[in-house]
């Protein structure tokens, strides 16, 4: 594709807005200064830490409506990266990890993929997503492969936040507890998110004010296509000496990634087991997709999301990661089917399924 075509289509949509006139793409972690800059960022985080930031010169109104057409694959065509029996090892082994005391929890995940190999169209997948499974932090990045910049595709329908800022406070909202109905919803799921929820609270408080941090709600029902999440909220007041030190989004970053709900408690110990017994990197799922605003009287306004229920394209592969929180209460069937509820919707939608009316 000739870097002029590149640069036009190149675009990203979120909250209401859609960004397009790419100037320039930035590694957040390597150069966070740059995130001091005014101008409007769209922002991919990789699961393994690479976080990149795309900056638009023209933010607008999203528009609404106009045709797309996404044909996306056969939905006998996804494979998954760990099969049913590698998962339910899997679970296992982070079973006897919490017995040995070396973790609480962790979250094992496995990557779907299904060849397509020509370059889709992103906006036309998101609007497929939008129609049938609505989600509050749904967007996208896309920067076409062949031009000048870093080339991205990721659509996201993730109903999970994992850092908001405004006004100098920031909020984090962890899922975790997952089931088709609340009356589903187990004694295992609310003591695994009441535990994620300390360790987002223990995260946020390495870059807050002393004694702001609190956990505004507790296990609150979320309903969503399909499924109910129990959701907690967090919130601190940054500190003064983070909020204007140039390496904001570096110090926020080293605090907080990857998002604990997605990872696991104790964090490192959770990620060490996890790179022992997934198959395949997770990429952007589990990671972070969002925008950054600098004001320019210096202002930052952000909103990242968790990359779950998130699509992603390279390589000829369309891609979806699914997974489950393992604690000492996990069944590992019961896991299994956990990741395959989350996936089927979203996975069934990609692939043009039927999979029934957004519900009520």
């Amino acid at each position: 594709m000739p870097e002029q075509t590149a640069r036009a289509s190149a675009s990203a949509w979120f909250a209401g807005v859609e960004a397009t006139d790419l100037i320039e793409v930035v590694d957040v972690r390597a150069e966070p200064h740059r995130m001091t800059e005014p101008g409007w960022w769209a922002v991919v985080g990789d699961f393994e830490g690479r976080v990149r930031a795309w900056r638009f010169a023209t933010v607008t109104p999203a528009k609404v409506g106009g045709a797309r057409s996404w044909k996306g694959p056969d939905v006998g065509a996804w494979t998954s990266s760990l099969d049913r029996d590698e998962y339910a090892n899997a679970v296992e082994v982070v079973r006897g990890r919490i017995q040995e005391g070396d973790v609480y929890q962790a979250n094992i995940c496995r990557v779907l993929s299904a060849r397509l190999p020509d370059e889709p169209d992103a906006r036309a997948l998101a609007a497929v997503l939008d129609a049938g499974n609505p989600a509050p932090f749904a967007g996208g990045v896309h920067v076409p492969t062949g031009g000048a910049h870093d080339a991205v595709w990721v659509v996201t329908a993730s109903p999970e936040l994992f850092l908001r800022v405004a006004d100098g406070v920031v909020t984090s909202g962890p899922i975790k507890g997952t089931a088709a109905t609340a009356d589903a919803l187990t004694a295992k799921d609310r003591a695994e998110n009441v535990m994620i929820t300390d360790l987002v609270r223990n995260d946020l408080q390495r870059v807050c004010a002393p004694g702001t941090v609190e956990v505004t709600s507790l296990l609150g029902e979320e309903h969503h296509p399909g499924l109910v999440h129990l959701v907690s909220t967090v919130q601190g007041v940054l500190d003064r000496s983070v909020v204007d030190a140039p390496d904001l989004w570096a110090r926020l970053l080293e605090a907080t990634y990857p998002p604990g709900s997605v990872s696991g408690a104790p964090k490192a110990s959770a990620l060490r087991i996890i790179e022992s017994l997934e198959r395949e990197a997770r990429g952007p799922y589990c990671g972070a997709v969002g925008w950054i605003e600098v004001g320019d009287d210096g202002s930052v306004r952000a909103e990242l999301a968790v990359g779950i229920r998130t699509f992603w394209w390279s390589d000829g592969f369309l891609r979806f990661g699914t997974g489950a929180g393992i604690t000492w209460g996990s069944d590992r069937e019961a896991e299994w089917t956990e990741t395959e509820l989350k996936a089927a919707r979203l996975v069934g939608l990609a692939s043009d399924v039927d999979v029934g009316p957004v519900p009520e």
